[in-house]
């Protein structure tokens, strides 16, 4: 049933949305010039351009488990986020970078659980491992002895690690000290539809209005 569900909206899509949009797609088949790079959560509850009302070629989107930002390294290996990254900056020339969490985050919830529950998923205990440093701060704030305050710190912290590893990529550095670069650091509350977003200078997240 599932399935079916996404094959008929794939059908309605191209009879009504599209339609509605034509000439927007017919410009986009020639090239893209995203103007923002939005780094989010893989979770199914989190919908980058629905959240931001935007249309398709507005948004370089990256998602994955806990909306991560490796440090930057050069490697051998298949590098997928930091390749990305490299791309949206370097290539398409994106004026802004957003990294977006979200509550409730299953992947932030994970750095508190036992090793063994990892057992069958040695890549995903691998992949949060980078993002570790945010739980040993967070542990050490009193507010964190309890569980629903734990939670928003580290949906939070995270979002602020992430804007720090961006800042370990030279080109990304650059730009910002430049003023050609932005970044921004957004916790998206899911069931008030509120996004909460960084202040740097203050220290803490503020709602938007």
């Amino acid at each position: 049933m599932a399935m079916e569900k996404i094959l008929k909206g794939v059908v309605e899509f191209r009879k009504h949305d599209f339609e509605k949009h034509r000439a927007l797609f017919e410009g986009l088949g020639q090239g893209q010039q995203p103007h923002t790079l939005f780094i989010g959560c893989s979770d199914s509850r989190v919908d980058p351009n629905l959240i931001t009302r935007s249309l398709p070629g507005e948004l370089f989107i990256i998602r994955n488990v806990a909306n991560i930002v490796p440090q930057y390294r050069e490697s051998g290996e298949y590098l997928a986020t930091t390749s990305a990254i490299e791309y949206a900056v370097l290539a398409l020339e994106v004026e802004n970078i957003v990294v977006c969490g979200h509550s409730n985050c299953g992947g932030c919830a994970a750095l508190y659980l036992p090793e063994e529950s990892f057992a069958n998923m040695p890549h995903t205990r691998r992949w949060l491992g980078q993002a570790w440093v945010v739980r040993r701060r967070v542990e050490q704030n009193p507010e964190a002895a309890d569980i629903g305050a734990r939670e928003w710190l580290t949906e939070q912290g995270n979002v602020v690690q992430q804007l720090r590893n961006l800042l370990s990529y030279p080109f990304i550095r650059e730009r910002f000290k430049q003023g050609s670069l932005k970044l921004h650091g957004w916790h998206y509350i899911i069931p008030s539809g509120k996004v909460l977003a960084y202040d740097p200078l203050k220290g803490y997240f503020g709602e938007m209005y």
